[in-house]
């Protein structure tokens, strides 16, 4: 199938307004809403790639607003002025996207989900107009012929399942010009999709196949072009589920990023998500490195090698998790992981066990969250079997009948970011990457675009609120000067600024968490009010 095939029938048909709204996020470990305050207008993570994909696809004679309700909402006039109103999303925003489609339906205007949720559970949400099942496809240009036919609320329900997928090589760019790109915190791009490894938890295999498909090295570098022409921030991630899961595929793609790197002085940074035996290839560790790729997301999600082998990631564990976290660390790169409470193999020592890993392995930011069951893994299916699913109890933070009393889990969690949060020993760790991390990494020219008025302009600002706010005002201003002030004498501004933005996240989510005000997981379902959950609710538009 080709990007034409699913426009073919709708060329030449009537005009018409689609709304794209993404759905705000439950504030998260791993979302960084504490540091946006201290950013000149950023005002959310990063753009959702799914939504922006779709209005790129849309006919080009069609008018596509898009609006991320991270920053704004969408208001009743936005809503009217729409034929139709698409929504995507992932499971721990179901809620967000039922009030859109609610509003949306209050105006009688046709709403379509898609995403991977619906994907996922599709019976979850009976009340949308269309769903729209897997990946961009034959599905996407069904939905599209029907729009252009009629934009009426359809008498019930219409299930649209892709059966032919677009290859990514035939993706177009996504709309980044319909999004406020430099009002995010950084910018995303995808190069594959899809995983070879079957972790029992995680839902990437079943929903995208386990043979990564691909993207060429053309497109990624049109789309960081695009990306830098609209104003993107210092750092680009690459959402890629597993970057490295086609090892020869990433090793022909880095080159081209470097390239890319050299041509537009080093103006950004690279993050991704990969295994951990990554570590295990050098050649791709040291073209990432010339790339300037400055961190990897590995999920380690415990240290313990029989807990790993019994969720089947028993790759985490082909070498040494320590040395596998130094091989990266000695090509420049910060390694930011996944741990995960609660599986089986749990103990009460557990919760201490991952304290002591972080303090060894010295990785500053890890998202320790409590185990949950999503749709389409083994584990749904094997708790399900097992009579342990909690799937409709929204007052607890896990859908998981854990092995270890409830209450004795979540205290552990607790204990463990108390403990790894503590200003001082996370200014530990960093300080750790400060000596032994950083020096490894490519030396950026003090090139015209990475010093632009824009840029330095951002760090004074970034600077004086981290001075203010946090050096001046903050809670934990001793441990915050211990670590920032040698860096200053050392003329060493943006360690500063970029730890300084995430350690203040990091240290307030975990304060909030420990007392109750956060959900102990990213995809916990728990309801907590909208003032406790949106801190960004509370700043005025300026902040």
């Amino acid at each position: 199938m080709t990007e034409s095939a699913i426009l073919s029938s709708v060329e030449s048909g009537p005009k018409r307004r689609i709304l794209c709204v993404f759905p705000r996020y439950v504030p998260s470990f791993g979302t960084f809403e504490y540091a946006y305050p201290l950013t000149p207008g950023v005002r959310a993570f990063m753009p959702p790639q799914g939504l922006l994909l779709i209005a790129a696809v849309l006919p080009k004679h069609w008018d596509v607003r898009f609006i991320d309700e991270n920053m704004d909402s969408a208001s009743a006039h936005d809503f009217a002025w729409a034929d139709a109103v698409f929504v995507s999303g992932m499971h721990i925003q179901r809620r967000q996207m039922e009030d859109i489609r609610a509003r949306a339906h209050a105006l009688g205007r046709p709403v379509a989900l898609g995403g991977p949720s619906v994907s996922a559970c599709p019976e979850e949400y009976p009340r949308f107009d269309y769903l729209h099942v897997g990946e961009l496809g034959d599905a996407t240009g069904a939905l599209i012929a029907i729009l252009s036919r009629d934009v009426a609320r359809p008498p019930k329900q219409i299930v649209l399942t892709t059966k032919e997928r677009l290859p990514l090589a035939a993706f177009p760019a996504p709309a980044y010009e319909l999004a406020k790109i430099d009002r995010y915190f950084l910018g995303s791009i995808q190069f594959s999709s899809g995983c070879p490894y079957t972790c029992e938890f995680c839902d990437i295999p079943g929903l995208y196949g386990r043979v990564p498909r691909l993207k060429t090295p053309a497109q990624v570098v049109g789309e960081l072009d695009k990306l830098l022409a609209c104003g993107v921030n210092g750092s680009i991630y690459f959402v890629d589920d597993n970057l490295v899961g086609n090892r020869r595929a990433l090793q022909d793609l880095l080159p081209h990023l470097v390239e890319w790197q050299k041509r537009n002085g080093y103006a950004v940074s690279f993050a991704c998500e990969a295994t951990l035996n990554i570590a295990r290839s050098p050649e791709i560790l040291r073209l990432m490195r010339e790339a300037a790729f400055d961190t990897i997301f590995c999920g380690i999600e415990t240290p313990e090698p029989a807990a790993l082998k019994a969720i089947q990631k028993s790759h985490n564990v082909a070498a040494p998790i320590l040395d596998s976290v130094r091989a990266i660390n000695d090509h420049g790169m910060e390694v930011v992981t996944g741990i995960i409470l609660g599986l089986d193999t749990d103990t009460p020592d557990t919760g201490e066990r991952i304290v002591d890993f972080l303090a060894q392995s010295h990785i500053p930011l890890a998202t320790i969250n409590l185990l949950q069951a999503l749709p389409r893994t083994p584990l749904w299916d094997r708790l399900r079997s097992e009579g342990r699913l909690r799937e409709n109890d929204a007052e607890l933070e896990s859908n998981v009948e854990f092995k270890l009393p409830y209450d004795d889990v979540l205290a552990m969690w607790r204990r463990c970011m108390e403990k790894a949060y503590d200003p001082k020993a996370l200014f530990a760790r960093y300080e750790y990457q400060m000596r032994a991390t950083r020096p490894n990494r490519l030396k950026r020219p003090k090139s015209r675009q990475r010093l632009s008025p824009r840029n330095i302009r951002m760090a004074f600002v970034i600077l004086a609120k981290l001075s203010w706010k946090v050096g001046v005002r903050g809670s934990y201003r001793r441990a915050f000067w211990s670590f920032m002030l040698r860096r200053l004498m050392r003329g060493q501004i943006e360690p500063v600024l970029s730890v300084g933005l995430v350690a203040h996240h990091l240290i307030m989510f975990a304060r909030d968490a420990c007392s109750g005000k956060s959900n102990a997981s990213h995809y916990s379902a728990k309801t907590r009010p909208l003032e406790v959950n949106a801190p960004l609710a509370r700043q005025s538009p300026a902040q």
